[in-house]
């Protein structure tokens, strides 16, 4: 009989616009673009010059992560400008805590371990 699967105590984090921000920042490309935009807002044009891909591609990955509401597209006159929406990364930070405090504890008791072998030997 196979294991069953205990209940899902975490609420899921939140997917804006039917995509999973999971899936929107396992791409490095699109962390990448994040990254740029924490300096600021910027036109695809300056986003896409800091990337060996083409616009089209930086445009492609742009709207998943507009999807993921990460990324806010905001006109200004004639121009589209894309400025970072972190409201989303909340979800994620509030999720990994759970797995932080667990991995806090574990080294907690592996340098216990460490330190009585030490003065074992």
């Amino acid at each position: 009989m196979p294991p069953t699967v205990p209940p899902f105590r975490n609420p899921p984090v939140a997917v804006a616009a039917d995509r999973d921000v999971f899936q929107a920042l396992a791409d490095p490309t699109r962390r990448a673009i994040l990254e740029v935009l924490r300096a600021g807002s910027q036109p695809v044009n300056g986003i896409a010059s800091g990337f060996p891909i083409s616009r089209p591609a930086i445009s492609k990955h742009l709207r998943i992560l507009r999807g993921a509401d990460l990324v806010k597209e905001v006109k200004v006159g004639r121009n589209r400008l894309y400025e970072l929406h972190a409201e989303p990364l909340r979800d994620v930070d509030e999720w990994l805590a759970h797995y932080r405090h667990m991995w806090q504890h574990q080294l907690r008791n592996l340098k216990r371990y460490v330190e009585q072998k030490g003065k074992e030997h």
